[in-house]
């Protein structure tokens, strides 16, 4: 069997430097403060169990944060929104803000055209904590939109100008897709491409490898969207595509033998978990 792994597979940089420093954090913690992170730290459950572990608190929402009165939160490469931060100040707390460049760069972006008045429009997955974060930078003035349908729906008054984003991971195709879509309508549209340089790298070799194989395995967290967007990506080149988060959810009695099987893992998936299912797959 020919196994094709991509390069770009696996812990992305913002990922790598978060989960670093959670575990930079609990080793230098002399004093012994409480360990928090703003939602988990990345997800991937293998990785935020091994930090619950050791002692690592996950806030899942505001009002957790709001009842914390000492000990570090780490902000996620995700990023958060401004209320999050000012709590973070009001309530004394240790600040450690590992959000990803990438991420802050479209909170500076929305922050500066919303201060100019104009109508923000955020493609993404409405639910997703990065897309939330943004939509706290950019305030009530803002639209959501994930969809072919919530594209062709959008109206906002004619004479209100607009300024296009994206979350980080969105399918770069389906970007230019819904921006085309919006344009139609005649407004002002200033359209910015924030999708960083690691997804469009990570999708264009999904793209490549799982048009060239017979069988094609992306491995990553269930509540991870760039997992899900390769999986969509590898799904349309080659209809054998598998989406598992570890090697128990591989199951090879599908695949031949002398198959020439593609692995590709999102921005959360740690190397261990990808050199096991690769290890698996060889001796299959």
């Amino acid at each position: 069997m020919k196994v094709k792994i991509a390069e770009s597979a696996g812990f992305c940089f913002g990922v790598k430097r978060a989960v670093e420093s959670v575990y930079k954090e609990i080793e230098n913690n002399n004093e012994k403060k409480q360990i928090y992170t703003y939602g988990p730290i990345i997800h991937n459950e293998e990785v935020v169990k091994d930090l619950k572990d050791k002692g690592v608190i996950v806030l899942d929402s505001l009002e957790e944060l709001k009842n914390v009165t000492s000990g570090i939160v780490i902000i996620r490469s995700h990023g958060t929104s401004e209320d999050a931060y000012n709590v973070i100040k009001e309530n004394n707390l240790t600040l450690v803000d590992e959000t990803c460049p990438f991420v802050k760069k479209i909170h500076n972006i929305v922050q500066e055209e919303k201060n100019k008045g104009r109508h923000i429009v955020i493609i993404g997955n409405p639910v997703h904590p990065e897309v939330q974060g943004i939509k706290g930078w950019a305030g009530s003035d803002s639209t959501v939109i994930e969809t072919e349908e919530d594209a062709y729906n959008f109206k906002i008054d004619d004479n209100k100008k607009i300024t296009i984003v994206s979350q980080t991971t969105f399918n770069y195709n389906k970007f230019k897709y819904f921006v085309e879509i919006i344009e139609k309508k005649g407004y002002d549209i200033n359209a910015v491409d924030t999708i960083c340089n690691a997804t469009h790298e990570r999708q264009a070799e999904a793209r490549n490898i799982a048009s060239k194989v017979d069988a094609m395995i992306v491995i990553g967290g269930k509540h991870s969207s760039n997992t899900q967007k390769l999986y969509e990506i590898c799904k349309k080149e080659c209809n054998n595509t598998y989406y598992i988060q570890t090697i128990d959810d591989l199951d090879l009695s599908n695949i031949k033998e002398n198959s020439y099987v593609g692995i590709t893992a999102g921005a959360s998936t740690p190397n261990n978990i990808i050199e096991e299912v690769h290890a698996n797959v060889r001796e299959f």
